[in-house]
């Protein structure tokens, strides 16, 4: 644990590069004392593809960051996103000499034989991090320096990045004038934002969801025991909507943000939308035939979530006991009630917690990923600092608590002519293939 010191987390993601500056008071508390963020330039799906353009946005969120802290910033953990992360779970074992202790070289050596397993040698390690520890068949054991046995196990989830992308990301920031303390997989970062006390006993699926990517991390009890990244992410939902009402990228993120659902029911049943066409021709779809094409997307997305979790762990509903939904596109409305049904698990929105200082402006589900960021160069082993949740004054509870009322999007962006609304439609028997729902559903339109 560092003391009376500033952490600085840079989340570099497809749609928005963050900086979040906090810094550490005596006892572990944490005050966000700087924020900058900015459009995203050079990424996508977050590896680089124009080193110049993501340096200098990497630059100005700095900058903005700095003139509202006054600090100067020189070093920064900087996050991974992508499907150049890897992860695997590796078994590591160590013999102990027998009526002696079991002491700190011991699980180092524990966990160095789980590090000693088979790259690829274009691999670079992130994190190890040990789950639980086994001593002598007994598991479920947090912390084994001082206890006796013979046997030491313990489970190392082990998370490697392609070599490529991440000296790409760390010559960005590097030109940006940055030093880099630290690489932090994105989902680890956005869980020990958003993890709240009573989670740190069961298994909690975290989902940040971003714009290019959606990723993906369980905890169980505490610890990172398995990460995927989706290649599908809210700009993505963008997308299908730009292509179906043939309006431009910008104006369907405003459309999606400000009228969209997720679940068409939750739509507003009485609005109808007059959307102007690139050709300039003009056409008026209702909100409940919008949400009809943001639907099928999204499902998609919590479908392969789904699909990645019960082929490596095991069927969601046993292996969870909630979801934690964070990340920009989580904020559209009707996101946690289809992940709900979905998944067949309590979901709630995870916003960045355990806080001071600008809690107004980084408490939303967009900068866990930054939050979580600082809060993992003042941790240890991947795992939130005791401090963090004193200062939120949780006590554990016994279940994850019910998810509340999604947040709709900026209400101050520029957006189309609402008119005279028709009678809501019933919705339509999903297909088995999107873009024959789509064609479906709005061929009319087309």
């Amino acid at each position: 644990m560092k003391d009376n010191t500033i952490i600085v987390g840079l989340d570099i993601g497809t749609t928005k590069i963050t900086t979040v500056i906090g810094e550490v008071a005596e006892g572990g508390t944490v005050d966000i004392i700087g924020e900058g963020t900015v459009n995203s330039e050079g990424m996508k799906r977050g590896s680089v593809v124009n080193l110049e353009r993501a340096t200098q946005a990497i630059r100005q969120s700095i900058q903005t960051a700095e003139r509202v802290s006054g600090v100067k910033v020189e070093s920064v953990f900087v996050s991974v996103a992508g499907n150049h992360a890897k992860a695997i779970t590796s078994h590591g074992l160590a013999a102990i000499r027998r009526n002696q202790e079991i002491g700190q070289t011991d699980v180092d050596r524990a966990i160095e034989n789980a590090r000693a397993v088979p790259l690829d040698p274009n691999l670079e390690i992130i994190h190890t991090l040990p789950q639980e520890y086994v001593v002598d068949g007994q598991e479920g054991i947090k912390n084994p320096v001082g206890m006796h046995g013979v046997r030491l196990e313990v489970d190392v989830h082990i998370v490697a990045g392609t070599a490529g992308p991440l000296l790409n990301l760390r010559r960005c920031v590097q030109e940006a004038g940055l030093h880099v303390e630290g690489f932090a997989l994105h989902a680890l970062a956005s869980g020990l934002a958003t993890l709240e006390a009573a989670e740190q006993s069961q298994t909690v699926i975290v989902v940040d969801m971003g714009g290019g990517t959606t990723d993906v991390a369980v905890f169980k009890r505490g610890n990172l025991a398995h990460s995927a990244c989706i290649p599908i992410g809210g700009e993505h939902v963008t997308a299908d909507l730009a292509q179906i009402l043939k309006i431009p990228m910008e104006e369907a993120e405003n459309v999606k943000r400000r009228y969209g659902a997720a679940l068409p029911e939750l739509a507003d049943q009485d609005l109808t939308l007059e959307i102007t066409t690139s050709s300039g021709s003009t056409h008026a779809i209702t909100a409940f035939e919008l949400s009809r094409i943001i639907k099928p997307r999204m499902s998609e997305i919590f479908g392969m979530i789904r699909d990645e979790i019960d082929q490596t762990l095991g069927p969601v509903e046993l292996v969870a006991q909630g979801v934690i939904l964070t990340g920009g596109a989580a904020l559209l409305r009707g996101t946690p009630e289809l992940a709900r049904d979905r998944f067949r698990l309590p979901v709630r929105v995870g916003r960045p917690r355990g806080i001071g200082g600008l809690t107004d402006i980084v408490a939303a589900p967009g900068f866990a990923a930054g939050v979580g960021l600082v809060l993992y160069g003042i941790g240890e082993d991947g795992k939130v600092p005791a401090s963090i949740y004193t200062h939120r004054g949780e006590e554990p509870r016994g279940s994850v608590p019910p998810a509340p009322q999604s947040v709709p999007g900026p209400a101050d962006l520029p957006a189309p002519t609402p008119v005279a609304p028709p009678a809501p439609k019933p919705e339509a028997k999903p297909t088995q293939n999107l873009a024959e729902r789509i064609r479906g559903w709005f061929k009319d339109w087309m």
